[in-house]
């Protein structure tokens, strides 16, 4: 589609890349951004019924890898986090059956590791009928919204408080 790109910049959609919230944030107050926290993990095992979210790695042995960088990006900019969850969001889809040991399962894993996101086989409902097709099923979804956490502006925040605002973060997203 040749105006696909254009469509969505207007809908205010855009890459979630550090220099593109970034800019959005340098606006000041008023500016927001909304970043689906999740990966390949959560893609692979987001069956009907579940609700799996990776929030710190307990395997990371390096800071870089864990996921902080929203974190840091507000407080660069002094942005609070609101933390919001939405229950129901893994049935309105269902995903072929990929348990470990699986050949999907492999196959998923083997493009993961190769392109760093995979994609996971799923169908909805049709237009017409209602057993296959990619419009999502007519589940209901709950979205709860925590209390905004205050972040104090650090152009330089270090790992301690990134770590202290993550914590913070986690124990709103969980109350």
């Amino acid at each position: 589609m040749p105006f696909y790109r254009d469509v969505l910049l207007a809908m205010g959609i855009c890459s979630v890349s550090k220099e593109s919230c970034s800019n959005i944030l340098k606006s000041g107050p008023g500016s927001a951004i909304t970043i689906v926290v999740g990966g390949a993990a959560e893609s692979l095992s987001a069956h009907p019924g579940t609700a799996d979210l990776t929030l710190r790695k307990r395997w990371v042995v390096t800071p870089l890898f864990e996921r902080l960088g929203f974190i840091k990006l507000a407080i660069s900019h002094g942005a609070d986090l609101v933390p919001v969850f939405s229950f129901g969001e893994n049935d309105i889809y269902q995903q072929m059956p990929n348990e470990k040991g699986t050949a999907v399962y492999t196959l998923q894993k083997k493009f993961q590791s190769i392109f760093g996101f995979t994609l996971p086989l799923f169908h909805g409902r049709g237009l017409l009928n209602y057993n296959v097709g990619l419009m999502p099923y007519r589940r209901r979804i709950v979205a709860v919204i925590g209390k905004p956490i205050r972040v104090k502006q650090h152009d330089k925040p270090t790992l301690d408080e990134v770590r202290e605002v993550q914590e913070r973060y986690i124990e709103e997203l969980t109350r």
